[in-house]
């Protein structure tokens, strides 16, 4: 079980780091930072399209990641 759950656990890292990488940016850098890329920090732009299904997925991922490191813990005990 223990080898089931970590071998799921490296599958939905490398699944996390490639939807994370995917992305696109949201700013331009410092400069987007410091001339409003305040604005998308508070959701004024929304992802469309492709940008919204790799969010979903990151998302996905990121619960399944967290989950599956606690039941590796927990069978490992």
């Amino acid at each position: 079980m223990h080898t089931v759950l970590v071998t799921l656990l490296i599958i939905v890292s490398i699944g996390l780091i490639a939807s994370v990488l995917l992305q696109s940016g949201k700013s331009a850098g410092l400069s987007g930072a410091i001339a409003g890329g305040a604005e998308q920090l508070f959701g004024k732009q929304k992802a469309r399209g492709l940008d919204l299904v790799l969010h979903r997925l990151t998302v996905v991922l990121a619960v399944l990641f967290f989950i599956l490191t606690l039941a590796v813990t927990y069978v490992g005990l």
